[in-house]
């Protein structure tokens, strides 16, 4: 496969044409037909089909993320229930946002909301904030989502319990203004920089922030214009392609946006789109992800870079799964 990737820069025309030779393995297929097949059961639920919702056994069998980032559970909590419920002033909606994601899990935020009334950093207080994540880890409740790593930040905070260092890091980061900073950055990949330059947000991380922090009012980039390969992400690249032709993870991330359309075409797909949206860096990013998963039991020959030979978890249908959904306003796909 011959692949081109051509990156426009409108601020000063300036384009980088790449074209160079790579050579995609049998997952590389795999990702497009995963990628449709596991879109066809999004919306079969959507729905209200019954299941089972698709005849393949590893979907079937595994759990895995919707196709696109924003339709998943926890991103459409934080979008519902934390970005848009709420003041929109800069500092509280950012203080809302940062204090969700840092944990990622819905049970802390409701706990947190139980014990504490409305969330808000006008009524802030260290004491009290620590006082319910503390008992909380006392009766072995976890307060951490297990989806990212944060390191603990006690080399800068000085505090023994992590969660401690990262509401100071709240903190810091509402005092140096960056909830206003957020809103003059020109360009996703500064917000990303200015996120990635405070302590324990590491290169994934800041991506996934600002990309949560871009569903709010804070900021209006586009998600086709910066992307992070996240280790997952690294994994499913370094599956489907045997030689990446000189191209970095994150340049094939934007070879798979730029050429979705025909390679579902190619492949005889009929890929769902979001009501009008394409793929996105982002999406396009987590696919890998799920297809480094999916790949360990349909292509068990092939090694992935952290060599993971079983997928962790299987699916397992909840009780009131179904899910109102709800976009950022600004992208008009609301239905």
């Amino acid at each position: 496969m011959t692949s081109e990737l051509l990156k426009t820069n409108s601020k000063n025309k300036s384009v980088l044409i790449l074209t160079k030779k790579t050579k995609p393995s049998i997952a590389y297929n795999t990702y497009w037909k995963f990628a449709a097949e596991r879109q066809n059961v999004f919306f079969k639920r959507f729905n209200g089909e019954s299941s089972p919702w698709t005849k393949d056994k590893i979907l079937n069998e595994y759990k895995f993320t919707n196709v696109y980032r924003v339709t998943d559970r926890v991103s459409q909590y934080l979008i519902k229930n934390v970005i848009y419920k709420g003041s929109q002033k800069p500092e509280e909606v950012f203080f809302r946002l940062i204090l969700f994601k840092i944990f990622n899990r819905i049970s802390t935020w409701e706990v947190l909301e139980f014990e504490l009334g409305k969330i808000s950093f006008k009524d802030y207080s260290f004491k009290r904030y620590d006082k319910v994540l503390s008992e909380m880890m006392q009766n072995r409740i976890p307060i951490y989502s297990a989806a990212y790593i944060m390191s603990s930040g006690s080399s800068t905070f000085g505090y023994e319990r992590k969660h401690q260092n990262h509401l100071r890091l709240i903190e810091k980061m509402i005092k140096e203004k960056v909830p206003y900073k957020l809103q003059h950055c020109k360009s996703m990949s500064e917000a990303y920089n200015l996120l990635h330059s405070y302590p324990t947000i590491g290169d994934f991380l800041a991506y996934q922030y600002v990309t949560d922090i871009n569903y709010s009012t804070l900021t209006n980039f586009t998600e086709m214009e910066f992307v992070k390969a996240g280790p997952g992400a690294k994994d499913g690249i370094v599956k489907c392609f045997k030689d990446f032709g000189g191209y970095s993870f994150e340049d094939i991330i934007h070879l798979m946006v730029e050429n979705q359309e025909q390679e579902f075409e190619r492949l005889n797909l009929d890929f769902k789109n979001l009501w009008g949206r394409k793929l996105q860096l982002i999406d396009c990013q987590n696919i890998f992800c799920e297809v480094d998963k999916y790949s360990r039991v349909a292509h068990p020959e092939i090694e992935g870079a952290s060599n993971r030979i079983r997928i962790k978890q299987k699916y397992k249908i909840q009780q009131n799964e179904s899910i109102e959904y709800f976009f950022p306003p600004k992208w008009g796909i609301n239905i």
